[in-house]
């Protein structure tokens, strides 16, 4: 689950990690009074509007503005409040901002890249560290891989002192600075590993004029699956940054995320529904969504499947493709045909049953009055949901 930058700067600031003072508005009637109160709070004219959008960014798209003056502040707020915010991450179509964060603004000396995310190959939290800072870290690795440093931590042991040195000494920090941006390092494990998140970052990590280093941007993201431990941060979920279709989805306990393709796939279980797709791809087809099921899966969840799939306006085709382990193949094909009779269905539907009940399933299917294209072999079934999403 991604955070907004102001909900991750709480949870740094909770862990120990120095950010800016800052409010959140939903509404331009409170943008005079919020302004007021970080003027007074930190003692300057000066504030940083930022759109909060789930996406990068958002400087480049004009959804951060330095505002040196009451009236520059104002103005920006306007401006960027009910825009919609096109940047690199949120596609051609943008994103529609509902917030904006007005921090205080710091006068900058250096911009340094640090972050604490998952690696998936090594099985362990990995530090990545860069001192250009306040740029995209993709176009840095890809360009100048060597600015880059990477510390691969043991969760059994913890970050330890001398990785924290290994950082701070790569990072050119010295000094005063040095030990502030160890303290700002171990917190921020600290706030990783205590949140189960999968990435947080702050780009940029900054050190002020006065010699303050701070974390002057966030970014923020919790594993799904370990929220039930952290309930005040699941009530931190912002639905309107997400697909709706997938958000809907969540209320069906479906697992569905939306890809660009044509052929619709309802498959139970995670795996199944990776190789599905794959096939799809080798057949020439375009997947248009994951769509799991789950293990469980009965004609109540075949229905909402089929309801989620067809709100995809691209869908041309639709293959189910069910191993009937746990759940009975017979059953998923008394859905199929419940959900067939009852929606409105204007698309071909391929159907693949095999496992449990699959002889009886098929029967089930072959003797009901709904328009139904069998297959026996994924193989095969994947080439004919692909010829009739292109024909």
């Amino acid at each position: 689950m991604k955070l907004h930058e102001y909900q991750a700067k709480e949870i740094f600031a909770k862990y120990g990690v120095p950010v800016q003072a800052g409010i959140v508005i939903t509404d331009k009637s409170e943008a005079a009074e919020a302004v007021a109160k970080i003027q007074k709070d930190s003692g300057a004219e000066a504030v940083v509007v930022k759109a909060q959008i789930h996406a990068g960014g958002r400087g480049k798209g004009g959804g951060v503005k330095f505002s040196p003056t009451t009236a520059e502040a104002i103005e920006n707020i306007n401006a960027i409040l009910g825009m919609t915010l096109i940047t690199p991450q949120t596609g051609p179509q943008g994103q529609l901002v509902k917030k904006v964060y007005i921090t205080e603004a710091v006068d900058i000396q250096d911009e340094y890249y640090l972050a604490i995310t998952s690696d998936r190959a090594k099985e362990c939290p990995v530090i990545i560290a860069s001192a250009e800072g306040g740029v995209e870290i993709e176009e840095i690795a890809k360009t100048n891989p060597e600015l880059i440093a990477k510390v691969w931590i043991d969760e059994r042991f913890g970050i330890q002192p001398f990785q924290i040195r290994q950082v701070v000494g790569f990072l050119g920090f010295t000094g005063d600075t040095a030990k502030q941006a160890g303290k700002l390092l171990s917190c921020l494990y600290k706030a990783y590993i205590g949140t189960d998140s999968t990435l947080a970052e702050i780009n940029p990590l900054v050190v002020t004029t006065d010699g303050q280093v701070s974390a002057l941007d966030a970014k923020f993201s919790v594993d799904d699956n370990a929220l039930y431990r952290h309930k005040d941060i699941a009530e931190m979920r912002d639905t309107a940054e997400e697909d709706p279709t997938e958000v809907e989805a969540g209320e069906y306990d479906l697992s569905y995320v939306n890809l660009d393709g044509n052929v619709g796939c309802m498959v139970n279980g995670a795996g199944l529904a990776m190789a599905t797709m794959d096939i799809i791809k080798l057949k020439g087809g375009e997947p248009a969504n994951f769509l799991d099921v789950g293990g469980g899966a009965n004609p109540t969840t075949v229905k909402n499947g089929f309801r989620i799939i067809l709100q995809d306006p691209a869908v041309k085709a639709v293959l189910i493709n069910i191993f009937g382990g746990i759940v009975r193949c017979d059953r998923i094909a008394n859905g199929v045909i419940e959900a067939l009779q009852e929606l409105d269905l204007n698309v071909p539907v391929v159907v693949r049953l095999q496992g449990t009940n699959a002889e009886e399933a098929k029967e089930i299917l072959a003797n009901a009055d709904v328009d139904i294209i069998s297959a026996v072999e994924l193989d095969e079934a994947a080439e004919k949901v692909v010829a009739l999403a292109t024909s």
